[in-house]
């Protein structure tokens, strides 16, 4: 994250330039000036919001909780997400916009660039203690400069376990354990600017959840085979 990065998101001019398509929610390109300085974000309203029956109103709460989850173990898996009030159709989440090849994803990452597997594991464990419903294959990216990211984190931190996800291919690997030292502090005490985003039983879910990896040791086992979002990619 950059001093230009956070200025852009949380302080630029917001213009929509279009909606994105097949977004369950509404979703738009957005571009964020600040004098001569410009980049694009993605933009989404609560205004655009599908209502849903497990999740209160409000979702871009969740992609910012998220972003601050991955900064707060320095995982960077997140790209910088704000909270915009100003923006044009009401308060909502704006992100960095990650310049990539939208031809890959997480099914072709992982036959086709093995190199990857260390950070698609990461997000496998992120995903795990965020209680992620809707990992799907195209919300996992790879930057031009060959960094792993992964978006799309409205559908996050239920109280009760609602994990659904593609990455299943490292189930029951060992955990490394520089990530279960990153972890372990969250089963003590959820960061504040996380915890004030979610509600008291969703902070003791995640809580739990996190005591449960640093008890197995190993990565997120699906023994129902059922886990997956739809559709896939």
């Amino acid at each position: 994250m950059s001093g230009r990065e956070v200025t852009l998101l949380g302080a630029g001019r917001v213009e929509l330039l279009g909606r994105l398509p097949r977004s369950s929610n509404e979703t738009f390109l957005v571009q964020v000036s600040c004098g001569d300085d410009s980049a694009r974000a993605v933009y989404k309203p609560e205004t655009g919001e599908r209502p849903l029956s497990d999740f209160e109103p409000g979702l871009y709460r969740r992609e910012r909780a998220a972003y601050l989850l991955s900064e707060a173990l320095e995982w960077g898996i997140v790209p910088l997400t704000v909270i915009r009030e100003d923006a044009p159709l009401g308060i909502g989440s704006l992100q960095w916009f990650i310049e990539c090849d939208f031809s890959e994803h997480y099914f072709t990452l992982y036959a086709d660039a093995p190199e990857t597997h260390r950070d698609l594991s990461q997000i496998a464990l992120f995903d795990y203690i965020a209680n992620n419903t809707d990992r799907k294959s195209g919300h996992v990216l790879r930057g031009h400069d060959g960094r792993v990211w992964g978006i799309d984190h409205g559908l996050c931190f239920s109280a009760a376990f609602k994990l659904r996800t593609v990455i299943w291919d490292f189930a029951g690997e060992p955990i490394p354990g520089a990530l279960l030292e990153d972890i372990a502090p969250l089963a003590e005490a959820v960061p504040v600017e996380v915890a004030e985003l979610l509600d008291d039983a969703e902070v003791t879910a995640l809580q739990r959840r996190v005591r449960r990896m640093l008890h197995e040791r190993v990565l997120p086992v699906d023994r129902t085979g059922m886990r997956y979002p739809w559709p896939l990619v």
